[in-house]
């Protein structure tokens, strides 16, 4: 399939800087309730053509970085299949797929909790089953919340942080490889609190930590193959974890902790 829609031209559009307006919703948050609305460079980004006909699986992708990652892959050319955790996200996946099919390609939506080491292998059988290949794998889904105290941390939460984080991340890639060719890509979400740990995010900042190491081994591992992986640290990204997991003082104040002072 090939696109027949022009990509928008670019416009300057300025990135918002807080405070904020008071927000809160439910874990995972959705993001046509979020104030301002985040850009996803519906009306920034042009493709190139760099990806043209190849096929990606990305986690998390129905909002936030993996609806920003599923447009641009579009926009190169990619067909794509996202992975979101259940149907409080549909309304969020379904406009990711409008954007993907408005660019000319394909976009398959899967609901998978990622805690299951057997959701996630079935994931892969999915993709493989419409696509059947996987060109670049993205391992952008991740699951955090927010505690002030070390006591408030229960034993089901950290297991749960590190089942979706990062062991998630291995049983996909394990799976994904017997698809995968040489020239293909993994790219894997890690985060400025990898070596900057937020102390009220602990059990999410040490799986970042862990992605990161995780990447760098797996990286060695793969070069024989001809198959790259590498790890994106985002700084502050205006997603729906953020007022669903944060304090509102955090929300309201979000972004003002890097230079710019501004939400991406």
């Amino acid at each position: 399939m090939t696109s027949s829609v022009e990509a928008p031209k670019p416009s300057s559009v300025e990135a918002p800087k807080p405070a904020f307006k008071p927000q809160r919703q439910p874990v995972p948050g959705q993001s046509e309730q979020m104030d301002p609305q985040p850009d996803y460079g519906e009306s920034t980004y042009r493709g190139c053509a760099r990806l043209q006909g190849k096929k990606a699986l990305i986690t998390g992708g129905d909002s936030g970085i993996g609806r920003a990652v599923a447009i641009a892959f579009a926009r190169e050319g990619a067909d794509v299949a996202i992975a979101y955790l259940d149907a409080s996200e549909d309304s969020d996946a379904r406009e990711t797929q409008r954007l993907v099919r408005e660019a000319g390609r394909r976009c398959e939506l899967f609901r998978c909790d990622l805690s299951s080491a057997a959701r996630c292998r079935e994931l892969v059988r999915d993709t493989v089953r419409v696509f059947e290949r996987i060109d670049v794998l993205v391992n952008n889904a991740a699951h955090q919340m927010s505690f002030d105290s070390l006591e408030e941390i229960s034993e089901e939460e950290w297991n749960k942080t590190f089942a979706v984080n990062i062991s998630a991340m291995f049983h996909i890639t394990q799976a994904a490889l017997p698809h995968m060719k040489p020239g293909s890509s993994i790219i894997n979400t890690s985060s400025v609190n990898l070596d900057s740990p937020s102390p009220q995010l602990l059990p999410y900042a040490t799986t970042k930590g862990a992605i990161q190491n995780f990447t760098g081994g797996l990286a060695q591992l793969l070069a024989a193959q001809g198959i790259r992986a590498n790890a994106v640290a985002p700084g502050p990204v205006w997603t729906p974890l953020i007022p669903s997991t944060m304090p509102a003082e955090k929300v309201k104040h979000f972004g003002e902790q890097v230079p710019m002072k501004q939400i991406e």
